[in-house]
């Protein structure tokens, strides 16, 4: 996934967390079901920005990158700046 793509990936993730936030406000969700789907939509969309961030730094060091995968998300929740 280049760059564009993620970006592209990063803004649905975005757009389903104003929707699921909608859907609760609307009544077509109930609470547990937008918690879930949200913190489902925030794991993906951290994993994302990780991977992002990751290619961008391989990038500026002069690295090819397309040569990192996406960390698995236990990994990337659990990261501590």
């Amino acid at each position: 996934m280049d760059e564009k793509q993620l970006l592209q990936r990063i803004q649905e993730l975005v757009d389903e967390e104003h929707r699921l936030r909608q859907q609760l406000q609307d009544g077509q969700i109930d609470e547990s079901e937008e918690h879930a789907r949200l913190r489902q939509a925030e794991e993906q969309l951290d994993q994302a920005w990780d991977l992002l961030r990751q290619r961008r730094a391989r990038r500026d060091a002069g690295l090819n990158p397309d040569d990192v995968d996406p960390r698995p998300v236990p990994e990337v929740e659990d990261y501590e700046q």
